[in-house]
């Protein structure tokens, strides 16, 4: 395991979206604005290391709500687009998060600056992704509530046996992060940089570069690997809500991991240990990051980061054996 001698000066931090705004909160400003700080603290002890810091967050209950917002006010207001979302909800979230981590890096002494790139992440238009939506967004509804949505909106619905409808979007592959040498140039200066919120602003591109949004959702933790391969970070962090990865997860067999090389996760990970509704992308993102070049990803609770940097807990996985 490493310490902090061993540890690189260029880290990715990914945040899970429970992390900046839980799903058994109502949502309020100042219930978000303690979650805020709450995360903040949990991150401090990274952002004072000597390092370049890029963070990465999720977006699912926020973009949820801004949805829900839509559905309660469509006979007045007029709808926005999934792209249009995911950037409110980005630029809401990220709000929050430079706010929150530069009063605690005040309070500790130091000058260290925050910044938030609204990012754009171009996604192929022939992904297989667009044919198929998967990517459940925004809340249940039962059968005829959704038939009527569905029908007044355009938006695809879905049963999930046992809970009810819910609106499905496309999930693409993200290809290309807009202006990621900005990202570059600002963690080369010492800022802590936010960007890739809630995997990104889907768009796809022209023959000339121009730019449009599409209705899709990019997986955060897929866009968070994508973007420290492309930046040539060889450490990337996915905070969550458990404290390790676990196998054979909720039996009598359950068994955490400490750590494990690259072909042993793709074992388990073939098994079936790790569902698409949990811990699923993360591993993919994991997976991917590993054999684009990184070194090594720790998966762990977000108020133990600091401990899982040095080594004492968390899920480390390696590319191969040291």
């Amino acid at each position: 395991m490493p310490d902090l001698d061993d540890i690189p000066r260029r880290l990715l931090v990914a945040i899970g979206g429970n992390a900046t705004h839980p799903e058994n909160i109502e949502g309020t400003s100042q219930e978000q604005k303690d979650i805020a700080a709450a995360t903040a603290e949990a991150i401090l002890p990274l952002a004072l290391l000597d390092n370049e810091l890029v963070v990465t967050h999720g977006n699912g209950p926020v973009v949820g709500k801004i949805m829900m917002r839509q559905i309660l006010s469509r006979d007045r207001i007029a709808p926005m687009s999934m792209d249009i979302c995911v950037a409110h909800s980005q630029g809401g979230i990220a709000y929050l998060l430079v706010q929150a981590m530069e009063n605690a890096l005040r309070e500790a002494g130091s000058r260290r600056h925050v910044a938030c790139l609204l990012t754009q992440v171009e996604v192929d238009p022939d992904d297989p992704a667009f044919a198929d939506p998967t990517k459940p967004v925004g809340p249940f509804f039962d059968a005829e509530e959704a038939r009527r949505i569905g029908d007044e909106l355009g938006w695809r619905m879905k049963e999930e046996p046992g809970r009810g409808w819910r609106h499905v979007v496309p999930s693409p592959e993200p290809r290309h992060v807009c202006d990621i040498s900005l990202v570059q140039v600002l963690a080369r200066r010492g800022t802590v940089v936010i960007a890739g919120g809630g995997g990104g602003i889907p768009v796809v591109r022209g023959p000339k570069g121009v730019r449009n949004g599409v209705e899709a959702v990019i997986d955060k933790d897929l866009t968070s690997a994508h973007m420290a391969n492309v930046l040539g970070i060889r450490w990337m962090m996915i905070l969550t809500a458990v404290p390790k990865v676990a196998i054979n997860f909720g039996t009598p067999e359950e068994q955490q991991l400490d750590r494990l090389t690259l072909p042993e996760l793709e074992a388990y990970h073939a098994e079936g240990h790790f569902p698409a509704g949990s811990m699923g992308p993360k591993i993919d993102a994991a997976i991917r990051f590993l054999k684009a070049g990184g070194q090594r990803v720790i998966i762990c609770h977000l108020q133990e980061a600091m401990a899982a940097l040095r080594g004492e807990t968390g899920t480390h996985i390696v590319a191969a054996d040291d």
